[in-house]
């Protein structure tokens, strides 16, 4: 597999604490609605595979069994909002308020 964060994917991204990893998959998905509503889909499609590598990696290595199903409904409903039907009916706001809380203790861990 051809990994867009190659330096993340050899093994830095374990590196990081799992709020640290919650905050930059947040980053994507930001960028992801940013360029979709922008209007340009190529962008936002390659901000959100940039997303779903991270997520991906961080299940990857994911313990604990309740963060997991937690991960693992993530990526199912972040693909259903911006690849699909969108019939969580989530929205980019619900997404942004997700993110923001993992942002805020990566912020005050450092």
């Amino acid at each position: 597999m051809e990994y867009q964060h190659k330096n993340l994917a050899s093994g830095g991204w374990q590196k990081l604490s799992f709020f640290e990893q919650m905050a930059n998959i947040g980053s994507e998905v930001e960028r992801t609605i940013k360029w979709k509503n922008k209007g340009n889909a190529e962008y936002s499609r390659l901000a959100f595979g940039r997303a779903l590598e991270l997520l991906d990696l961080t299940i990857d290595n994911e313990k604990s069994p309740s963060r997991l199903k937690e991960l693992l409904r993530m990526r199912e409903m972040l693909a259903d909002y911006f690849a699909f039907d969108n019939e969580y009916k989530s929205t980019d706001k619900g997404w942004q308020n997700y993110f923001y809380a993992f942002n805020f203790v990566a912020r005050i861990n450092l």
